[in-house]
């Protein structure tokens, strides 16, 4: 008869072997390395008509870039900078500023869109995994780099594909440029217009607060008037510009007053016609003093002598103020017979 509960019985459910008290099966190692994907190959990669196309999308784009720095320089060129356009829905704005921004917007962004494009169809993308090296690296390892390199660069086609390495140095060399023209505006261009103004052979000297021609009999001794060119009007969009340049101070001297030959004889009657411009930092003059025929710029105190050519008394200027010839015509008006004898304003030596 057999006893039921031996100990060689063993019950259908108790737990699997090497488990205690119902505890789950030991797990893998959480941090194992899970290798890589299967490389799947790109159209470009397996068909060559493809990889022209792409090959051309990114030449394109390279082109693209460069016809925008040319639509820059274009814009700084033809735009006035006054110019305002209408652009839905931004308004009214100046069409320079807006052309400049576009063009260059559209050179930048079509090397970055052309790089882009060329990285993701066409450079190799196969993932290739490495161990983590010293930072102090050996021999081994520097050729491994420079092998690692001269593969990048082959796989890159940056060799075989010279549209696209054409295209690419045109637009890498042409971005620059925008640069350069935007110097264009630290000042002048290298040309003659400080040698140059208003002023010309029979034009006529203008009261500049009567706006009417000047007479000999309209101008006292000891008297200093304000003139401007016939002709100049303060409509004119370059109107400061100019009476910046040709400004002029007349005073009537009595001729025995006169201490400078030239300035006698480049004179009428007494009446002698200098630059307003102090020769300083160019404020304009406008005390004068009648008895010792002294004028003085109210910025730093240049003292100039109307009785002997307008030389430098006292003050900073450097030079004196150039004289305008003048004369009277038919009408018996005031009229210059040509411009300064030299440069007007100030420091313009310095900058010739």
């Amino acid at each position: 008869m057999s006893e039921t509960g031996s100990h060689n019985d063993v019950p259908e459910n108790l737990p699997e072997h090497g488990s205690v008290h119902g505890s789950a099966p030991a797990k893998a190692d959480p941090f194992a390395n899970p290798g890589l994907p299967p490389h799947e190959h790109r159209r470009q990669d397996i068909d060559e008509k493809a990889a022209k196309h792409s090959e051309r999308v990114v030449a394109g784009l390279f082109t693209l870039s460069m016809l925008g720095t040319l639509g820059f320089i274009a814009s700084f060129v033809i735009f006035p900078v006054d110019k305002l356009i209408y652009v839905f829905p931004i308004g009214h704005v100046s069409a320079l500023n807006f052309s400049l921004g576009l063009t260059l917007a559209v050179a930048l962004f079509c090397i970055g869109a052309g790089a882009v494009h060329w990285a993701r169809t066409l450079m190799a993308d196969e993932e290739v995994a490495d161990d983590r090296h010293r930072v102090d690296a050996d021999d081994e390892l520097r050729e491994n780099v420079r092998q690692q390199w001269i593969t990048g660069a082959k796989e890159s086609g940056f060799g075989r594909r010279k549209l696209i390495r054409n295209t690419m140095f045109g637009a890498l060399g042409m971005v620059p440029l925008a640069g350069v023209v935007i110097l264009r505006d630290l000042g002048p261009l290298p040309e003659k217009k400080l040698d140059h103004t208003a002023w010309a052979k029979g034009k006529e000297l203008i009261n500049s607060n009567t706006n009417q021609p000047l007479r000999p009999e309209d101008v006292a001794v000891g008297s200093l008037t304000f003139a401007q060119p016939a002709g100049l009007n303060e409509d004119d969009d370059d109107f400061q510009t100019q009476i910046a340049k040709a400004a002029l101070m007349i005073v009537r001297l009595k001729p025995e007053d006169i201490k400078d030959k030239q300035e006698r004889d480049w004179g009428h009657q007494g009446i002698v016609a200098f630059s307003k411009i102090c020769t300083h930092v160019g404020c304009p003059i406008s005390l004068y003093e009648q008895q010792t025929h002294h004028v003085l710029c109210p910025c730093h105190q240049s003292t100039f002598d109307l009785s002997d050519g307008a030389r430098v008394l006292f003050g900073p200027a450097g030079h004196p103020l150039p004289q305008l010839r003048i004369s009277v015509n038919d009408q018996g008006n005031l009229i210059a017979l040509g411009d300064f004898s030299e440069p007007v304003g100030p420091a313009f030596w310095e900058r010739s």
